[in-house]
């Protein structure tokens, strides 16, 4: 999967919209426990996610890849 759009939400909740049409949330954070994702315990830079295409990171270096999101995701709607 590549992720062409991506919208973070205030409760920690990422919007994806893939390459094939696909659309879906996927939550972070049960992720925040662990320490490269702990700085975005702080919403404003949660918020500051980068699409990568085939991952997504934020500036605290935590990333999550296409493949994880994928899998774990709740999914979709094709546009």
């Amino acid at each position: 999967m590549r992720i062409l759009e991506i919208h973070p939400q205030p409760n920690w909740i990422l919007s994806i919209v893939a390459d094939d049409g696909r659309m879906g949330n996927f939550d972070v954070s049960p992720y925040l426990e662990y320490e490269a994702f702990q700085t975005l315990r702080d919403i404003r830079e949660f918020m500051k996610v980068v699409n990568g295409g085939y991952f997504v990171e934020w500036d605290c270096g935590a990333d999550l890849s296409a493949n994880i999101i994928e899998a774990y995701w709740q999914c979709c709607k094709a546009q």
